[in-house]
């Protein structure tokens, strides 16, 4: 059937508009970038549906190096945990006090569950960020709040964790080695390898210390996005993105750029006006010092990952001027959002 002008005029309009489009995304896309290098970013990576929207690396990134994620790392303990729910190795709402015997005695620490230690809201004595507490060293810290009464951000809860995931472990006939076991039961089986993991007195350490390339932490942060693709419980999986009423932006293990949203300090580079994006996406994310990030936008089936230099430099107090919020306003309109 012959074409009428109209047709023309419309099929014409959609051709001028499809390059239009595609350099608008570009033009977008280079102000992600430029947002990042101009603070100190290293590395940059965005996939939808598994498929790369953009990669880049600058300032002394590249596609093979892995970087440090500090804190980042926390996150791995909520896929850690949900692993081992799968596994009947233990729940949720268990007490910590099941395996750790030491606690039993002590009126506050007898009631906190692993919901509670993973959520921040026990009440354990946060630590010094980034210099965590051995295990046993964690254990032993007294409360610095009654339970389920404060938001306590620190390293000591994940050092906790980390030694009843070491007790259960032996409970259950296995090593006792924490790091062995999450690279074979969760890295391996999501196709994730770890560069280097920090460690003291021979176990992992859990709210840092990772080093993983930037394709590593998107795979990481894919299969998450993925449900965890079967290999860990759902259900405790999405108890990770269930903020609580301490910290409406903070659930077990990931933070949520929600309203009520309460930072990890100054020296974060996290900041509450991160919240702001929530009118836009419903945005998940691991963070660590020196603006470290990992961010899972479910309903757009988006993952970004962007790494930093200048760790330590933020750990003094030095933000690079970052924003959450100023760098997903520019991810969202990069996508479409």
């Amino acid at each position: 059937m012959p074409l009428s002008r109209r047709h023309l005029i419309a099929a014409s309009g959609a051709l001028l508009t499809m390059p239009s489009l595609a350099h608008a995304r570009s033009a977008d896309w280079q102000a992600v970038q430029a947002y990042s290098d101009s603070r100190r970013g290293v590395s940059l990576l965005v996939l939808r549906d598994g498929d790369p929207l953009h990669e880049s690396y600058s300032g002394g990134g590249a596609v093979d190096r892995a970087w440090e994620l500090a804190s980042g790392t926390k996150s791995f303990c909520a896929v850690l945990a949900a692993a081992m729910v799968q596994d009947g190795l233990l729940s949720l709402d268990e007490t910590c006090a099941e395996t750790l015997t030491e606690w039993r005695d002590d009126a506050g620490k007898s009631t906190i569950t692993l919901r509670d230690l993973l959520t921040l809201t026990a009440g354990v004595g946060s630590g010094q960020i980034g210099r965590p507490p051995t295990y046993a060293q964690a254990v032993a810290l007294p409360l610095t709040a009654a339970p389920r009464t404060r938001f306590l951000y620190g390293p000591a809860p994940f050092q906790v964790f980390g030694e009843i995931v070491r007790r259960k472990l032996v409970a259950a006939g296995q090593p006792d080695d924490v790091l062995a076991f999450i690279k074979a039961r969760i890295l391996t089986p999501l196709g994730v390898e770890a560069g280097y993991w920090r460690t003291s007195a021979g176990q992992p350490h859990l709210p840092s210390g990772a080093h993983l390339t930037a394709r590593n932490w998107a795979a990481f942060g894919q299969a998450v996005l993925q449900g965890g693709r079967g290999a860990v419980d759902p259900a405790a999986l999405a108890a990770g993105f269930q903020g609580t009423r301490l910290n409406p932006g903070y659930g077990l293990c990931w933070w949520l750029l929600r309203p009520g949203l309460i930072g990890p300090g100054r020296r974060s580079g996290l900041g509450e006006e991160g919240a702001g994006v929530a009118a836009r996406a419903d945005v998940r994310m691991a963070a660590g010092a020196g603006n470290q990030r990992l961010y899972l936008i479910p309903e757009h089936r988006v993952v970004v990952v962007r790494q930093a230099w200048g760790i330590g430099r933020a750990l003094r107090g030095d933000d690079a001027g970052w924003s959450d919020a100023d760098f997903m306003t520019r991810v969202l309109d990069a996508i479409g959002a």
